[in-house]
């Protein structure tokens, strides 16, 4: 393991800080955050001008369009650009972290051309049709059902929590192509157009009273069987590939931001008066010794991945990102509800995140997000451990 950088890795540090320096304050004024066809125009807006710099898909394969960057290239991409306060990925979110890498790992090459540039550019959003209502934690429990139909699939079924559906060009969609075999066995991940007829789009509001989920009907939707990734009934293992990505890198630029919040935490406590409360104080050492232990849990996965890559492997996150996943998730509840401790009933104001409260509503359902921690539990066990599987 190396969690040290080289000069070219401090080189490229450098040169994104004074691009981030120069690039940053010619921003427009981010959107209402309930405005989400805004929101949208917005995010794909910062993509774009990534895109421009070079800096799209920037770990991606140079064939898929990317720069071809080294894992820890890209750690230190995503570090300064929180550090810097740069747009998050927002409404690109599936493509550029889920459906993208997840092509670029194991569609074809027509399908690597057809649906990566656009991603890249921000001139596409993807959502992401996993869950259903009663397949969720238990995603293999999905019934979604695609029948061949000549070169189509005909789709029936539905899907919910399905993320940014409502600005949304294309769907990762999960469908079960073969029910009489076992469940993990009769699953295709599907290309799905969003504006095919017979989908139907319902908006979901959250606890913090955004709509960044939705559920989705399908009734009777044609969808080419080009548009399948992998074999058919090969889903399952195809959506492991795409759940690597989301647990292994997606919430790296959220553990800087965690970081931050914890030193405009103590910076208040210090104003407020609440600083003088020894446990106070211990609660956030606690917590700044939490996240800095789970940066270096990301760089040891990062380097992982990095030495495994050099190797001949695929670059594919392993199975410790379950374990940050697992431990980053209580963390973070943990910390907001530190920030409700310092800040007081009626919230304060923080240096850069104004937004708190609603940050600490949603921060409530990153046990559940990407994977319940009962599942990332199973994950740690079984693949980690060698324990045996429950029955």
């Amino acid at each position: 393991m190396d969690l040290g950088h080289t000069e070219e890795e401090e080189e490229f540090r450098r040169t994104l800080r004074a691009w981030l320096a120069k690039t940053l304050p010619g921003l427009p004024p981010k959107p209402d955050p309930l405005d989400w066809p805004a929101r949208r125009a917005y995010d794909m807006g910062w993509q774009r001008t990534l895109y421009d710099a070079g800096y799209a898909g920037l770990h991606w394969p140079k064939d898929a369009g990317g720069r071809g960057a080294t894992p820890t290239q890209h750690l230190i991409y995503l570090e300064e650009t929180e550090r810097a306060g740069a747009p998050y990925v927002g409404a690109g979110f599936v493509g550029l972290l889920h459906a993208g890498p997840t092509i670029a790992a194991e569609g074809t090459e027509e399908q690597r051309r057809r649906w990566l540039p656009p991603v890249l550019r921000g001139d596409e959003v993807w959502c992401q049709g996993f869950s259903e209502p009663d397949a969720g934690s238990d995603l293999a429990a999905l019934r979604t059902r695609a029948v061949r139909d000549g070169d189509d699939y005909v789709v029936t079924g539905s899907k919910i929590w399905t993320s940014h559906a409502e600005v949304a060009d294309w769907c990762e969609l999960l469908v079960r192509t073969d029910p009489e075999v076992p469940r993990h066995r009769g699953i295709s991940w599907l290309a799905l157009p969003m504006d095919a007829p017979g989908v139907t789009v319902r908006p979901l509001r959250t606890l913090a009273g955004t709509a960044e989920f939705a559920e989705v009907f399908l009734d009777e939707v044609r969808v080419p069987v080009a548009n399948r990734v992998g074999e058919e009934n090969d889903g399952w293992r195809v959506t492991m590939v795409t759940l690597s990505f989301e647990r292994g890198t997606a919430f790296v630029g959220e553990v800087v931001a965690c970081r931050r919040l914890l030193g405009e935490l103590a910076r208040a406590a210090r104003a407020n008066g609440r600083w003088d409360d020894a446990v106070l104080r211990r609660r956030l050492g606690r917590l700044n010794a939490e996240f800095t232990a789970l940066w270096r849990l990301t760089q040891w996965n990062v380097s992982e991945a990095e030495h495994a890559l050099r190797r001949g492997g695929t670059g594919v996150p392993g199975v410790g990102g379950s374990v940050f996943k697992l431990r980053y998730s209580q963390a973070r509840q943990e910390l907001y509800d530190a920030a409700a401790e310092v800040l007081g009933p009626d919230g304060g104001a923080l240096d850069a995140d104004e937004a708190w409260t609603a940050d600490r509503l949603s921060s409530l359902a990153y046990t559940i997000a990407a994977g319940t921690s009962q599942i990332q539990r199973n994950i740690v066990a079984e693949r980690i451990l060698g324990l045996p599987k429950g029955r």
